[in-house]
C-alpha cells in the first residue's frame, strides 16, 4: 500500500479535485461516512450512544461535521464543539457546517463553553478528534493546545480523524500537546509519520478509510513510498510445488562466525533453514567447525582457513568461491569480526560474487559505497546495516542517519546499485531505483543481540528460492518482524531473545500463507 507525506496527499487531493473533477465535498462526505462505518464496526450499534465531536476550522473539521451528522442520523446523542468561531469556517467545511446546522455547534471561546465541553466529554462513550489534519505542523497553541490536552485526560477513548491532532503526519513528531488516540481513521492512504516514532505511539488502532481516490491520481503524483500489507506479503511467498526436492528450494551459503560470535553464524544458518531453503552451507573458521557441527544438525558446515585469532582468513577466498559456484544465494558478515584478514576476505568476495548476496554486520563494516558500486561480479546485492553500520559505511553521524533515514537509505541504494535494508523500528527497504517499502511488523523485543543475524538468514533463504533482492528483503523484514511479534506474545518483549524469533519463523510463515 502506498505511503504518503502530507505534501503528497495534498497533491493527490488536488489531482482528484482539479484534474479529475471529483468534488471536494464528495471526498469529505466519503471520509465522514467511512469513519462512522468504522465506529459501528468497533462499537456496535450507535443508537443511544453518546459522542463528543471536536472540530477545527479547516477540512478536518469539515470531516467532523459530516461525522456528527451521520451519528445523529443513526440515533446517537452528539455534542459538537468548534475550536474557534463559525464565521471563520469556509469552503467545503462551511458547507458541511451548514448541512449539520450551526445551531448544533458550540463555539469554544470562553470559560463557560469549555466547562460545558468538559462535562459533555466525561459523559460520552467516545470522543471524535477532528481539530487538525495532515497539513498540521508545529505546536498547538492557545485554545487548541488546551482542548487537545483535555481530550487526553477526559478518560474517554478518542477516535482521531485522519491524524491525531498535534502530530506531524510526515515526520511522526509531536512538538507539543498531541491527541493519544484509541483509533485513527486516516483518509485515502496511510501517512509516513504513522510508522515513525514517536508517531506510532499516538495512533491506537489504525484504519484506512477508502474515500474514492482513483489510482490514476496516485500515479500522477508519483508516490514511491509503500508500507507492506499482510496481503502483499502473502503474494510474495515463494511457490512450494508438491513434487519438489531439496534442490528446488535453493542452496544457500553463509560465511559467518568468529571466536565469541558462533551464535551469529548459528542463528543466520538455522534461520535460513527455517525459511524454506533446501540446503544450507555454513563456511566458518576451521577452529570453530567442531563447535558448529555440534550446534547445527540441519546445516552443512565447511571449515575455512583462519587467522591466529580464529577469524576467517583472506586465504579462504578460493574455497568460498568454490562453495558458491553452484549456490543460489550467499550471505556474508554475521559475526565475522573486524579482523583485517576477515575484512579483506569480504572485500574480495563482494568483488567477485555473481549470485544474489546479502551483506550484513561485519560484512558492511568492511566496505565503502565506492567499493560496492565498483564490484566486478555485479551480483544482485542486499545490504542490511543498522544505523551504526550505516554510519560507518557512509561517514554520516549516527544521529544524522536516524534523522534522515529515508533520504540516506535512498542515497546509498542508488549510489551502490543495491537493495538497502536500513534496520530499526519501521525498517526501510529501498531498491536501487528509489522505491521504498516500510516494514510495519516487529516490536522492541527485537532490539537484542542476534536479531539481525536471524533477518540475514531469512533474506538469504528467500533469495535462494528465487525472489528478487527487493522482494526478498521486503518479505524477509516482514516475516522477521512478525516472528518477533509472535515471540513477544508468548515470552513478552522483555524476555524474548533472538533464538525465540528464529523458533517463531515457521508460525510467521504459516500466518502469512493464511493471508494469501
Amino acid at each position: 500500500m502506498k505511503l504518503v507525506t502530507s505534501g503528497s496527499m495534498r497533491a493527490i487531493d488536488n489531482q482528484c479535485i482539479e484534474v479529475l473533477g471529483i468534488p471536494g465535498l464528495k471526498l469529505m462526505e466519503n471520509a465522514g461516512v467511512g469513519t462512522v462505518r468504522f465506529m459501528e464496526h468497533e462499537l456496535g450499534a450507535l443508537a443511544e450512544k453518546k459522542f463528543t465531536v471536536v472540530c477545527g476550522k479547516g477540512n478536518n473539521g469539515g470531516d467532523g461535521f459530516v461525522i456528527a451528522r451521520e451519528l445523529i442520523a443513526r440515533g446517537a446523542s452528539v455534542g459538537v464543539y468548534l475550536v474557534g468561531h463559525a464565521a471563520d469556517v469556509s469552503g467545503d467545511a462551511r458547507t458541511n457546517l451548514e448541512r449539520l446546522g450551526p445551531d448544533k455547534v458550540v463555539e469554544l471561546s470562553d470559560g463557560k463553553s469549555i466547562g460545558q465541553f468538559l462535562e459533555t466529554m466525561t459523559k460520552s462513550d467516545s470522543v471524535v478528534d477532528a481539530v487538525f489534519g495532515t497539513g498540521f505542523k508545529g505546536v498547538p497553541r492557545g485554545l487548541s493546545g488546551t482542548v487537545i490536552g483535555q481530550m487526553n485526560v477526559c478518560g474517554r477513548p478518542v477516535l482521531a480523524v485522519d491524524v491525531p491532532s498535534g502530530l506531524n503526519a510526515t515526520t511522526g513528531v509531536a512538538e507539543g500537546e498531541c491527541v493519544r488516540a484509541a483509533w485513527t481513521c486516516t483518509m485515502g492512504l496511510p501517512k509516513r509519520g504513522f510508522y515513525l516514532y514517536p508517531g506510532r505511539n499516538y495512533l491506537g488502532k489504525l484504519h484506512v478509510v477508502d474515500i474514492g481516490v482513483p489510482a490514476k491520481a496516485i500515479e500522477e503524483v508519483g508516490v514511491h513510498d509503500n508500507v507492506l500489507t499482510a496481503a502483499e506479503a502473502a503474494a510474495l511467498l515463494p511457490d512450494r510445488p508438491g513434487d519438489a526436492h531439496k534442490g528446488t528450494f535453493g542452496k544457500v551459503v553463509i560465511v559467518a562466525g568468529s571466536v565469541g560470535y558462533t551464535g551469529a553464524a548459528a542463528l543466520a544458518s538455522m534461520s535460513a533453514a527455517r525459511s524454506g531453503a533446501g540446503l544450507v552451507f555454513l563456511g566458518t573458521p576451521a577452529g570453530l567447525n567442531d563447535v558448529m557441527e555440534t550446534k547445527l544438525t540441519e546445516v552443512i558446515t565447511k571449515p575455512l582457513p583462519e587467522t591466529e585469532g580464529r577469524a576467517v582468513s583472506r586465504e579462504a577466498l578460493e574455497q568460498v568461491l568454490d562453495l558458491i559456484r553452484d549456490a543460489d544465494a550467499l550471505a556474508i558478515g554475521p559475526g565475522l569480526s573486524q579482523d583485517p584478514s576477515a575484512q579483506a576476505l569480504v572485500q574480495a568476495v563482494v568483488e567477485e560474487v555473481t549470485i544474489p548476496c546479502v551483506v550484513d554486520a561485519d560484512g558492511v563494516n568492511a566496505l565503502s559505497p565506492q567499493r560496492i558500486a565498483g564490484r566486478r561480479g555485479r551480483g544482485p546485492m542486499v545490504l542490511t546495516p543498522h544505523p551504526g553500520e550505516m554510519s560507518r559505511l557512509t561517514g554520516h553521524p549516527t544521529a544524522e542517519i536516524l534523522a534522515r533515514r529515508y533520504e540516506i537509505a535512498r542515497e546509498v541504494a542508488r549510489q551502490t546499485d543495491t537493495t538497502v535494508v536500513l534496520k530499526g523500528a519501521g525498517s526501510l527497504i529501498v531498491d536501487p531505483g528509489g522505491e521504498l517499502f516500510l516494514n510495519p511488523t516487529g516490536n522492541s523485543g527485537l532490539a537484542s543481540g542476534g536479531s539481525g543475524d536471524v533477518l540475514t538468514g531469512v533474506i538469504a533463504a528467500l533469495l535462494g528460492q528465487g525472489l528478487s533482492t527487493t522482494d526478498a528483503a521486503a518479505l524477509g523484514a516482514y516475516v522477521h518482524g512478525l516472528a518477533g511479534d509472535i515471540a513477544a506474545a508468548e515470552k513478552g518483549e522483555i524476555g524474548m531473545i533472538a533464538g525465540d524469533v528464529m523458533e517463531a519463523l515457521p508460525e510467521a510463515f504459516l500466518q502469512i500463507a493464511g493471508d494469501a
